[in-house]
């Protein structure tokens, strides 16, 4: 056992110093390994250093030639500044010879400006002188300066001495002179006033149209007066027609409403009866038991009553072939509606009504019922029946 045991420790130290030749082996290649980098590295800094001298001799060379350049540079600057210098000098002149050549050509715009305005108002003043001697005298401009020119003898005005005129000789043209001959003639003009050589034909053109005028407001005259006739006579027709109306009316109103209100007393009464074109009608209606005479006092059945019997007076007073009425007894009750009936039934003998109803006992009345019905469908459809 003891053996084994110092076999074992003897292996192991075996195994501890083999992997310890290992570490040591490792280590060694890798310290070759560093020196070989090491020695790379001076290489490469060695070449560095090499090149980065013969960057600095480049670099002292090259500087050398940009001072010498930079010299060079500045002997250039130095002439371009003095050019430069001449040039804004020599701009500053041109510059100040332009402004005064432009003012100058600004002045001689300026007057050529003034002169072609004065030579258009001269132009324009020959031009409305010549209009006005022509308008004025007749005389065309050429005319006018060859016959009365500045340069022609101004002939003076003749003096008469007793019965005979002596012509004087003419005096040269004075301009002066002659433009107070013109203001006094001017004057002169101004006092007589302006003439008009139209005045007769405007006068007769006048007088022709005052004339035609008067013809038409006598003729419109006439037709006033004719047509406030035709008026004043249609105003009486009118009057007379609505008079007779009036008293056909209340007279039938008054035996209408007896009947339909027995023991009751209704009538017309006019607003203003002194003027009949312009009077209005009222409605008296006193049922019997009641004091009351104004439609708005009475009942709804009343009322209706009281409108019914007044359609029926007009109805009377002045007939029609035909009447339509539209539920006008919808309000009444038995009574009054048998009154109604009866003056209905008279009313048939000379005239035709259509009563729009529903009323059973006005239907009894009637020669033919028209309505309308629904059948089981659902469909409506006009039904006629004649009860005669």
């Amino acid at each position: 056992m003891e053996a084994r045991l110092q076999v074992r420790t003897h292996e192991e130290r075996v195994r501890g110093l083999a992997g310890r030749a290992d570490s040591l082996d490792r280590a060694a290649r890798a310290e070759r390994e560093a020196r070989a980098r090491a020695e790379q590295r001076r290489t490469r800094l060695r070449h560095e250093a090499e090149v980065a001298g013969a960057v600095a001799a480049g670099a002292r060379t090259l500087l050398a030639h940009v001072e010498v350049s930079l010299s060079r540079a500045e002997r250039e600057r130095a002439v371009a500044e003095a050019a430069r210098a001449d040039r804004e000098r020599g701009l500053a002149e041109a510059r100040a010879r332009g402004r005064d050549l432009k003012a100058e050509l600004d002045k001689l715009t300026d007057s050529v400006h003034r002169g072609e305005v004065l030579g258009a108002e001269k132009r324009l003043r020959i031009e409305q002188l010549e209009a006005k001697a022509l308008e004025e005298f007749g005389v065309g401009a050429a005319a006018l300066v060859a016959e009365y020119g500045p340069d022609q003898p101004v002939p003076r005005r003749p003096r008469s001495r007793g019965r005979r005129a002596r012509s004087p000789r003419p005096r040269p043209f004075v301009r002066s002179e002659q433009e107070k001959r013109l203001k006094a003639a001017e004057r002169a003009h101004h006092q007589l006033g302006k003439v008009n050589p139209l005045a007769l034909e405007e006068f007769a053109a006048l007088e022709e149209r005052h004339k035609f005028l008067s013809e038409q407001l006598e003729d419109l005259r006439k037709t006033r007066a004719d047509l406030l006739q035709v008026v004043k006579e249609v105003d009486l027709r009118v009057e007379q027609v609505f008079t007779e109306a009036y008293r056909d009316t209340a007279r039938e109103f008054e035996g209408v409403f007896s009947r339909l209100f027995p023991g009751g007393e209704g009538r017309l009464v006019l607003t203003d009866p002194d003027d009949m074109l312009t009077t209005g009608v009222e409605v008296e209606a006193r049922p019997p038991g009641k004091k009351v005479k104004r439609l708005s006092l009475l009942s709804g059945g009343e009322r209706s009553l009281t409108a019914v019997a007044l359609l029926v007076s007009i109805f009377k007073a002045r007939p029609s072939p035909f009447y339509v009425m539209d539920e006008v007894e919808a309000a009444l009750d038995d009574t009054n509606l048998q009154r109604l009936i009866r003056i209905m039934q008279e009313l048939q003998e000379s005239s035709q009504l259509i009563v729009i109803t529903h009323q059973k006992r006005t239907m009894e009345v009637a020669d033919a019922l028209y309505g309308v019905s629904m059948q089981g469908d659902g469909v409506s459809k006009v039904i006629s029946q004649r009860l005669r």
